[in-house]
């Protein structure tokens, strides 16, 4: 669905950047990586959430100093110097430097606190989301696209694992015929959506999914989206056409794009599903734009991430129908308890 997520970005509907300021940023394409946002720097991305906040400490000295060392090293040197510390030796030399500077770093860093040191990773889990919705060729500005599969991938940060997945078909209900389009593009029939429930049907089993894992009340976790469109267009638009309000445990969630951007110093036009996965040194798996498989295979680049010692957060969310930035530098918190739907007044 990558192509008709990046169709939808010049609509009008939710398509730009609220900033919390007031102003409107451009909309996703158009934006650069933003230096303040870089993990390389104190207190951001690639940094512990309890690391020294002094940074005259000679710890940070010692890290300058190697990440110089690695900016000269070669491929072939990067390569050995991962194999030798037992890393992963795929993916480009960018990703190879990241990823060895990341690993000492956090050597560094936890060598340099209390016992027990510090943890990289704020949620217990990340739940990936990738939605199918219903599509035609040149999506006209006024085609109202409904969501038609709502799959999740949990992942255990802890473990570095996908711990468990959901999957659920959901009937439209004003375009309720696929465009030929739609199916050769998704793999989804007519006859699947046709014997599948509605939207707030599906819905609530979701929630009571994430309920029965106790996400938001024994564990705490975020919401992981390839891109803005699932969360800021195609839920908002499913909730609006169901009549049931936003889900408040979707209203914040990491947009990988923007992590991976941020974190492998590449410019936006590189944060492609498929491009993110092959310059990491990885191959699609299964089946492209069924929900499923892409939410396994941004799961797997999350992953991939927290081993290269990137800390997910939070980077966007919704307020008053809104699509809105959020700050490095705003505090860390947890989706709340997943609730079951509740109709619009």
């Amino acid at each position: 669905m990558d192509d008709i997520k990046e169709n939808l970005n010049g609509l009008n509907l939710n398509g730009t950047m609220t900033n919390p300021a007031g102003g409107e940023d451009k909309p996703e394409s158009c934006r650069k990586t933003s230096t303040s946002e870089d993990p390389e720097s104190p207190g951001t991305t690639g940094t512990p959430l309890q690391a020294p906040s002094d940074f005259s400490d000679p710890v940070y000295k010692e890290i300058a100093l190697a990440n110089g060392h690695i900016n000269r090293m070669t491929k072939d040197e990067l390569r050995d110097k991962l194999s030798e510390l037992k890393l992963d030796t795929r993916g480009v030399k960018d990703v190879m430097k990241k990823r060895l500077k990341s690993h000492y770093k956090k050597q560094k860093l936890m060598a340099s606190v209390a016992d027990g040191g510090p943890t990289d990773t704020y949620y217990d889990y990340i739940c990936v989301v990738d939605y199918e919705a219903t599509c035609e060729e040149d999506n006209p500005p006024e085609f109202q696209h409904e969501i038609i599969e709502f799959p999740m991938v949990l992942i255990n940060t802890r473990t570095l694992e996908i711990e468990d997945t959901y999957q659920e078909y959901v009937r439209p209900e004003v375009n309720s015929e696929l465009s030929d389009f739609c199916v050769q593009l998704t793999g989804i029939t007519q006859k699947m959506v046709d014997e599948a429930d509605t939207f707030p049907a599906v819905l609530q089993r979701v929630v009571l999914w994430l309920q029965e894992r106790e996400l938001g009340t024994k564990h705490k976790y975020a919401m992981l989206t390839d891109g803005s469109w699932d969360m800021s267009k195609f839920l908002n638009i499913q909730c609006r056409v169901s009549r049931i309000r936003y889900p408040p445990f979707a209203k914040k969630w990491i947009n990988i794009r923007k992590s991976y951007g941020n974190f492998y110093k590449v410019p936006r036009t590189q944060t492609k599903l498929s491009t993110m996965l092959e310059k990491l040194g990885m191959r699609y798996e299964g089946r492209p734009h069924s929900g499923l498989d892409d939410s396994r295979n941004i799961a797997r680049i999350a992953v991939r991430m927290l081993k290269d010692g990137c800390q997910l957060r939070v980077n966007e969310r919704m307020h008053a129908g809104q699509l809105l930035s959020v700050p490095n530098s705003a505090p860390m918190e947890g989706a709340p308890p997943p609730l079951n739907p509740r109709t619009r007044e």
